[in-house]
């Protein structure tokens, strides 16, 4: 049973609604849709949530499907973007049950000449552990960390603004001065690989950097990669890597809550197979019920964008330049996430005194670039950038004392042409995922943990492997197991997100708006695409009144 059908009954599929049509139907109960339904409800909007799922959460939910007594986060776990975000706290989501925790250091990674680099909530703290694997690279970490305090609140300000961010642009262009000028905009332009390679002689630092990078699907060596994997880093060093406590379902959970509270309404089991345009407006959707819901004002789709572009809304009803755009549109690779319920905690060798949450695995920054090239081949990476999240280390409620929660993914390309990861004589992933596509992946996974963690293996008591076509299946937004909604390459973000020219939340057919993490700024749990969409929706009705 999910956390969520425990301590939300309320919003399983009901009957009974408030009478005449609602002012707004969000379609998904993301976070973003999440986001977006209470913008409307506090400015007293009468909203109706549709989720085609039994529970809410979309890529936020947590259950107790591995082992009993143990808490697993089925999609998300770390929330950085939603400590920081100012979206998420202006719903002050602790008033309804929200509560943060952290484990005792934030981010790691085994750096391969031995000892970790570790990433602390103390900025001295993460000096000294970088200056203790190469002297000078706290210093430089110190420095990174100065210019981001500078003009960080800016940059996040500008990217979770809706484009164009005349205001977070102009917030940047003030702070600069104090960033560093031109120096600090080309950090911000440079990939993983230059932004480190000029800043930090040890690879453990590297490392931190690019591993951050690489939980999107940014190539080391691409334009924006840089600005990603500072700005995990950073927000790392400023808030933390937080996790709900009692899983990610709580924050779902408060989020639902509040809504409510305002008198908006969840209802799942009710997935939308239609919206109804006339006259080039949204004027209803149909689910899959058979019911015709009339929507007054606004239908906001926290859908990807091919679901809702020829899915839900006909090209019929689209400029043909949608219909031509979406044909080139680029999901981001596939994804596996596997799930252990283990006896001990992770037994890491040379583990550090404080152990950090989240686990980057990657030989050296050499092979993180392959593996990524690889990836873009259609290969099944011969060494891939691992991540692991220990979960009960972060937070003690997610399995019984002595015991340790964990997960770890990595991607893998849409479409595998071939496996540079088989063994002599072993088995060659298709990508068919089939039983032995599964039992292939996971046992590398293992593999590569055991390397680290020697008695990682043995310490297993029950194991869940989630492949591409499970994680769709349990979140239609999870389209081939692509986790954020396109991919996050530059040449799908601003303007171009999700194709050319629709760079923000209004779409053609007049009171539709795009909510979630295809639209612009993209992925991650920090509500902008979600805020975006209802910022627009009251915008239009308030010049509908004018």
């Amino acid at each position: 049973m999910s956390f969520l059908e425990r301590v939300l009954p309320s919003t399983r599929s009901r009957s009974g609604a408030a009478a005449g049509a609602p002012d707004a139907v969000v379609i998904g109960a993301g976070p973003n849709g999440l986001v977006a339904a209470n913008r409307l409800a506090d400015a007293g909007w009468d909203v109706l949530v549709l989720e085609g799922q039994a529970v809410p959460g979309g890529a936020v939910r947590s259950d107790d499907g591995v082992a009993p007594g143990f808490v697993h986060d089925t999609f998300s776990s770390f929330y950085p973007l939603g400590a920081a975000s100012p979206i998420v706290a202006r719903l002050d989501l602790e008033r309804h049950g929200l509560v943060w925790q952290h484990a005792p250091a934030v981010v790691g990674s085994p750096d391969p000449d031995g000892g970790w680099a570790v990433l602390h909530r103390d900025v001295a703290d993460t000096a000294a552990s970088l200056d203790r694997l190469h002297p000078g690279d706290g210093q430089a970490w110190v420095e990174l960390y100065r210019q981001w305090t500078a003009a960080g609140p800016a940059v996040i300000d500008a990217l979770l603004s809706p484009f164009p961010p005349v205001r977070g642009a102009l917030r940047t262009l003030a702070a600069l001065p104090r960033a560093g000028g031109l120096d600090f905009v080309k950090t911000l332009l440079q990939s993983s690989v230059q932004l480190t390679g000029e800043r930090f002689a040890g690879t453990g630092a590297r490392l931190l950097i690019a591993g951050n990078a690489g939980h999107a699907d940014l190539h080391p060596n691409g334009m924006g990669s840089g600005l990603f994997g500072m700005l995990l880093g950073m927000l790392g060093q400023q808030v933390g890597f937080p996790v709900p406590r009692g899983g990610a379902g709580s924050l779902t959970a408060a989020m639902v809550r509040r809504l409510e509270s305002a008198g908006g309404r969840v209802e799942c089991g009710r997935p939308v197979i239609r919206i109804e345009v006339a006259d080039g407006r949204a004027v209803a959707v149909h689910t899959a019920d058979g019911e015709r819901i009339a929507v007054r004002r606004a239908v906001i789709a926290d859908v990807t964008a091919p679901q809702l572009y020829g899915g839900l809304v006909s090209f019929d009803d689209l400029p043909a330049r949608v219909e031509r755009g979406m044909r080139r549109f680029r999901w981001d690779p596939a994804t596996i996430k596997i799930d252990w319920a283990l006896s001990t905690p992770i037994p890491w060798r040379d583990a550090p005194d404080r152990m950090p949450g989240c686990v980057h695995l990657a030989s050296s920054m050499e092979g993180l670039a392959a593996s990524f090239t690889e990836m873009d081949g259609g290969l099944v990476p011969s060494d891939p950038l691992v991540l692991v999240g220990q979960m009960t280390t972060t937070d003690a409620t997610r399995s019984p004392a002595g015991t340790e929660a964990c997960w770890s993914y990595l991607h893998v390309p849409r479409r595998i042409g071939g496996d540079l990861g088989a063994r002599d004589g072993g088995h060659a992933i298709t990508g068919a995922w089939d039983e032995a596509d599964t039992e292939e992946i996971a046992a590398r996974v293992e593999a590569r943990i055991e390397r680290e963690a020697p008695g990682f293996t043995a310490s297993i008591t029950a194991r869940r492997v989630l492949t591409p076509p499970e994680l769709e299946q349990r979140n239609a937004n999870l389209v081939g197991g692509a986790i954020g909604g396109g991919t996050a390459d530059i040449s799908q973000q601003l303007v171009f997100r999700p194709v050319p020219g629709l760079g923000r939340a209004e779409t053609a057919v007049r009171g539709l708006y795009l909510g979630s993490s295809s639209a612009h700024p993209g992925g991650g749990v920090h509500g902008a695409p979600g805020n975006n969409a209802a910022r627009a929706a009251l915008a239009h009705a308030r010049l509908r009144r004018r």
